[in-house]
């Protein structure tokens, strides 16, 4: 079984193999008790947002990594790919641009994490 960070690069090539725009990885395990690594990429369309998804996915399975769960397949315009330990969220780039993901998360990195 892979830990987290080599999760985040099989991930990362998966994406890159399928000609993925913008790929950003961020760090957020000292601020997220859900996940240690978002990866997140655009497609140029919804087949090729789908197409990432799958190749994430499917490269994740033949790495052992069970898969928590696949969302927004229909209509693809984004994509997540839930692995646990690393979410993928491939986006078209009008929805990456109205969301911006990396601004919301880098305005919580500056804010403490809340101990339960």
């Amino acid at each position: 079984m892979l830990n987290s960070e080599q999760l985040s690069k099989v991930v990362v090539h998966a994406m890159e193999e399928l000609k993925a725009q913008n790929i950003k990885i961020l760090d957020v395990k000292n601020i997220s008790g859900v996940t240690d690594y978002l990866v997140i990429s655009s497609g140029t369309s919804n087949r090729q947002v789908s197409a990432i998804a799958d190749k994430v996915a499917d490269d994740a399975k033949k790495n052992g990594q069970r898969i928590l769960g696949i969302e927004g397949k229909n209509p693809s315009e984004w994509v997540l790919v839930d692995l646990g330990d690393v979410v993928a969220h491939i986006m078209q780039p009008h929805i990456r641009d109205f969301y911006q993901l990396e601004k919301l998360w880098g305005d919580l990195e500056k804010t403490p994490r809340l101990e339960h």
